[in-house]
C-alpha cells in the first residue's frame, strides 16, 4: 500500500526540472512517472527529452497541466491500437510470445501515427531511401497530441530536446527559450537511424540525440546561469544486471549497458564537477583579502558556484527478461505495465521524499535511488533470514544481488 507523499514545505523552493531518457517503447514508464508528479507538488517548470523522451516532453509541456495525463494516454493508446484485443496478465512462455510477436508486428507493420516500413517501390527509385521506415505520419500525431502555440508562448514551463547534426556530428539543443518549436524538432530528437530518416531544419539534416547522450542532464543542469534544483531523471535501461546465459540475454544486457552507461557517465561528470565548483566558493572565503582581490583569485572565482542540485533517479527496472526488443516492442499490454510500474516507483519515491532532508554544508549535489536503496533493504533482509534456514539449499536461493525476478536483477 502506497502511502501519501510528503508535503513540500515553503524552505524547499528549489526549481523542479523532469529529464526523460530515450528508449522507444520503454518511454511509457516516463508517463506514469509523470501521471504521479501530475498530482504532487513538484510540478516540473523544465521539460527536457531525448527521442522518445523527447515525445513525452513536447505532448507534457504542450498542454494544460489538467490535460496532460491524459493527452499522454492518448498518444500511448493510439501507437498501440493494433495489440489493443491482446489479453493482459500472461506469464512465463506465452508472455514471451506475445512480446515477440509484437515486436516482430513493429518491423513488418511500423505502429500507427508513428512509423511504417517504405515500399517496396522506393527501394528502385533514384536516390535509395536513407532509413528503412518512413515516420510522416508521426508528425500528424503530433500535431494532434501537442499545441505547440502553447510551448512556445509559455512562460511557466521550459521546453528542451536534444539531437544530433548529421553532417558535423555535433550535439544541438532545441529550446523554446532560443528557437521557436516545431514538429520536426521532436521528430529530429528521434530520428534513430538506419530505422528513422534524418529530419532537415533549416538546411541542416538530424539524427536521434541518443547517438552522442541518451539524457539531456547535462544540459539542464549546467545551463548558465544556474539556479538551485530538484531534477527527476527518469531512465529507461538499467546499469546493473545479471551475467547473460543465452544469446538473447545478451542482446538484451548490451543495450542496456550502452545506453544506461552514459547516463551514468553524464550524472557522474557532472556531479564531481560541481563538486569543484563549490569547494572552489569554500575556498575564496578562507583566503586572506589581498589574495582573494589577486587576478588569479578572480579568475579562480569564475568557476565557483553556490547552487545546490538535488537528483532524484528514477530507473526503469523490469521484473522480468522482455529481450532486446524490448525498446520496439509495443504491445497494449506492456504499455501498461510500463506505464503502472513508472506510477508505483515515483509514487514510492515521494512518500520517501530524502531530499527534504537537511544537506550537508559541504555538498553541492546529492543523487537519490530511493527504488534502489529498497531492493537493497529487501535483499539484506532475504540475506538475514537465509543464515537463519536449516536448509543450506534455501539459504543459498536467497544468495544473489538485489531481488532476481526469473534471473533478471532488478536493481
Amino acid at each position: 500500500m502506497i502511502g501519501t507523499p510528503q508535503q513540500r514545505p515553503p524552505s524547499y523552493d528549489k526549481a523542479v526540472a523532469l529529464v526523460l531518457q530515450g528508449g522507444g517503447a520503454l518511454g511509457s514508464y516516463q508517463a506514469g512517472v509523470y501521471e504521479a508528479l501530475s498530482h504532487s507538488a513538484y510540478l516540473p517548470d523544465w521539460v527536457a527529452g531525448i527521442s522518445i523522451g523527447a515525445i513525452n516532453a513536447a505532448i507534457i509541456v504542450g498542454n494544460p497541466p489538467e490535460q496532460r495525463v491524459d493527452q499522454l494516454r492518448g498518444f500511448w493508446e493510439s501507437v498501440t491500437e493494433p495489440t489493443a484485443a491482446w489479453p493482459d496478465g500472461l506469464d512465463g512462455v506465452l508472455a514471451t510470445w506475445q512480446q515477440q510477436a509484437s515486436a516482430q508486428s513493429a518491423l513488418l507493420f511500423g505502429q500507427p501515427g508513428f512509423f511504417k516500413p517504405r515500399a517496396a517501390h522506393e527501394w528502385f527509385l533514384n536516390p535509395a531511401p536513407l532509413s528503412y521506415y518512413n515516420t510522416d505520419a508521426l508528425k500528424g500525431t503530433l500535431e494532434r497530441f501537442v499545441d505547440f502555440e502553447r510551448i512556445n508562448h509559455s512562460s511557466e514551463t521550459r521546453f528542451s530536446v536534444g539531437a544530433v547534426n548529421v553532417r558535423t556530428g555535433r550535439f544541438a539543443y532545441f529550446d523554446n527559450r532560443q528557437v521557436v518549436i516545431r514538429p520536426e524538432h521532436v521528430m529530429a530528437s528521434g530520428a534513430l537511424p538506419p530505422g528513422f530518416p534524418p529530419v532537415e531544419i533549416d538546411g541542416e539534416f538530424y539524427w536521434d540525440g541518443g547517438l552522442v547522450s541518451n539524457t539531456p542532464m547535462e544540459y539542464v543542469l549546467d545551463h548558465y546561469p544556474r539556479e538551485s534544483r530538484l531534477t527527476f531523471q527518469i531512465d529507461v535501461f538499467q546499469g546493473f544486471g545479471q551475467i547473460p546465459v543465452t544469446l538473447e540475454q545478451v542482446n538484451e544486457r548490451e543495450k542496456d549497458i550502452r545506453y544506461s552507461s552514459r547516463t551514468r557517465a553524464s550524472t557522474t561528470a557532472f556531479a564531481h564537477k560541481h563538486e569543484v565548483r563549490f569547494a572552489i566558493e569554500e575556498l575564496l572565503k578562507l583566503l586572506p583579502e589581498d589574495i582573494a582581490q589577486s587576478e588569479q583569485a578572480k579568475r579562480l572565482e569564475s568557476f565557483s558556484c553556490v547552487t545546490e542540485m538535488d537528483i532524484v533517479q528514477l530507473i526503469y527496472r523490469p521484473f522480468s527478461p522482455q529481450g532486446a526488443s524490448k525498446d520496439f516492442e509495443f504491445s497494449r499490454s506492456t504499455m501498461n505495465a510500463r506505464w503502472a510500474q513508472g506510477l508505483s516507483d515515483t509514487n514510492l519515491t515521494l512518500q520517501a521524499s530524502p531530499w527534504l532532508k537537511p544537506a550537508p554544508t559541504h555538498l553541492g549535489v546529492r543523487l537519490f535511488d530511493v527504488i534502489h536503496d529498497q531492493l537493497i533493504a529487501q535483499n539484506k533482509s532475504k540475506r538475514k533470514d537465509a543464515a537463519d534456514w536449516p536448509d543450506s539449499s534455501a539459504a543459498a536461493v536467497a544468495e544473489g544481488t538485489a531481488c532476481s525476478f526469473h534471473g533478471q536483477t532488478r536493481l
